[in-house]
């Protein structure tokens, strides 16, 4: 199944699907038809079920929705706000420390406000 909201890539993950390839074929789907309904309807918290690697992808859900928001001129969710979408600590892309200072100047803003730092092309299709 190809997810069509990012709702539906959480509750996919949640089932133990891939969550980058559920996040990579939802972004297929956006980009062919980009709407505010794909990015409205509030996904799952994942932290409880995955821990650490749910609180990541809980953050990367929300600013993903803010960037897309931004890029489409579309309304940004409610949702996308709060303490269990943000991290306390930094994440990285990338493990490789040399890797950092970019990671930190190419984050997209919705990214770097909820402490994740990925490359300026983290949303891209190819």
């Amino acid at each position: 199944m190809r997810p069509k909201t990012l709702a539906e890539v959480a509750a996919l993950a949640a089932q133990g699907d891939s969550f980058d390839r559920c996040l990579a074929n939802f972004l297929d789907e956006f980009y062919a038809a980009p709407t505010a309904a794909a990015l409205a309807a509030a996904p799952a918290i994942l932290a409880p079920q995955f821990g650490d690697i749910g609180r990541v992808q809980d953050a990367y859900i929300a600013a993903t929705a803010e960037e897309l928001a931004r890029r489409f001129a579309l309304p940004q969710p409610d949702w996308t706000v709060g303490e269990d979408r943000q991290l306390r600590r930094p994440w990285f892309a990338s493990p490789l420390a040399a890797l950092r200072a970019v990671l930190l100047l190419e984050s997209p803003p919705a990214f770097r406000a909820r402490n994740l730092f990925v490359s300026e092309n983290a949303l891209s299709r190819v």
